[in-house]
């Protein structure tokens, strides 16, 4: 019971902290209709700068605002190699991330491996010293969860502004964004720079989970992220009270949950990147069958 226990708070952590790097997923993929393959060098850009900062002395807290800030100028240059460069969307991410790459190399001074056990984390300090003891265990759980909360709200609050609704456009239709006099090219840069700035939160936030920064945990992470907004959208698409933030964030917890139970039946580790490329591939798949399937029912619905 305890094995299992701990298997399910295990995925709870990395599900609702890869839930933050999924909503920002979701404002490139979903919002924008840009495949952003900057993903995976933002998401250890966040870990680098904040295992810097915290060895230096700093905050954690602070650094996670840090990362943040950092991972949204590495979206800004995805944008502007996009818009003002006419680089297509795919070459302009494959670009940034490869730049993060030597980018995180500096920042953790030429080491692959960034460690600072021991040292105040979000986990450690702040607020978390008011938790009772018997909660304590699942701490990282009740952070994870309240940052999970905060960014949720605050994007869907930025989601029904102004600038939120031209965000939208932007992704569905540019020409009616131009046609009122507003730059499309300029809010596809925000919505990259938020969707970044997410993803290097949540590589900030799992840092410190891990204490450490490892420049190579970015491998995989645009397809986690893509499988997680398309398994979220797919299984909760129907719950009309649900907002498409939640969704992803869930998903990103299924998709953990896929991961754990596959190592519980005992595949090998080496397996592991094929099991996310299928459970990604499956998860695609099934969402193309059930918007066929939306389409062909509304096709067949007779007008009146």
């Amino acid at each position: 019971m305890d094995v299992f226990l701990s298997i399910f708070n295990n995925i709870l952590e990395e599900g609702l902290i890869y839930g933050i790097m999924a909503m920002g997923v979701y404002i490139s993929y979903s919002v924008l209709d840009f495949p952003d393959l900057s993903v995976d060098g933002t998401f250890p850009l966040g870990m680098c700068i904040t295992a810097a900062l915290i060895t230096a002395g700093f905050n954690p807290f602070l650094s996670c605002i840090i990362a943040f800030i950092c991972g949204a100028v590495a979206g800004c240059v995805t944008g502007l190699l996009h818009v003002k460069l006419d680089i297509t969307n795919l070459l302009s991410g494959i670009i940034t991330m490869m730049a993060m790459w030597s980018v995180n190399l500096v920042v953790t001074r030429g080491s692959a491996v960034l460690p600072y056990y021991n040292q105040p984390t979000i986990f450690t300090s702040g607020p978390i010293g008011i938790l009772p003891e018997g909660l304590y265990t699942y701490r990282v759980v009740i952070i994870a969860a309240l940052a999970v909360i905060v960014l949720k709200i605050l994007l869907d609050m930025y989601l029904k502004t102004k600038s939120g609704l031209l965000l939208r456009a932007a992704g569905d239709n540019q020409q009616f964004v131009i046609s009122i006099s507003r730059d499309p090219g300029k809010m596809k840069i925000i919505g990259l720079a938020i969707g970044n700035g997410y993803t290097a939160l949540a590589g900030s936030i799992l840092s410190q989970q891990a204490e450490s920064a490892n420049i190579n945990s970015g491998t995989g992470m645009v397809v986690m992220g893509l499988a997680s907004v398309i398994i979220g959208l797919s299984i909760f698409g129907k719950v009309k009270i649900m907002k498409a933030t939640t969704m992803v964030v869930l998903g990103a917890v299924v998709y953990k949950a896929c991961l754990a139970i596959a190592m519980l039946l005992g595949l090998p580790t080496n397996f592991m990147k094929l099991l996310m490329a299928v459970i990604f591939t499956i998860a695609l798949v099934s969402s193309n069958f059930m918007k066929k399937g939306r389409n062909k029912r509304h096709a067949e619905t007779p007008e009146f």
